[in-house]
C-alpha cells in the first residue's frame, strides 16, 4: 500500500529544475559556458511537461475511480 498519492507532475518539474540547477552549477564551476537564455526553454518546457503529466494522471485516476467505464 502506498503511503501517499503518486504525483508525476511534481517529479517531472523537480527533474527539470534540478537539471537547470546542474547546468548553472557547471557554468559556475567553469566546466562549460552557458548563455543566460538557455535556461528559459528548459524550465518552461519542464513546467509544461509537468502540467501535461498531472492532467494525464488525473484523467487516469478519474477513469479508474469510475470503474473503468465510459
Amino acid at each position: 500500500m502506498l503511503r501517499h498519492e503518486f504525483r508525476p507532475g511534481k517529479l517531472v518539474a523537480g527533474l527539470f529544475l534540478t537539471a537547470a540547477g546542474a547546468v548553472y552549477a557547471g557554468d559556475a564551476a567553469g566546466l562549460w559556458d552557458t548563455p543566460w537564455f538557455v535556461i528559459i526553454p528548459l524550465v518552461v518546457g519542464g513546467l509544461c511537461l509537468a502540467g501535461v503529466s498531472t492532467a494525464a494522471a488525473r484523467g487516469i485516476r478519474r477513469h479508474a475511480a469510475r470503474g473503468g467505464q465510459r
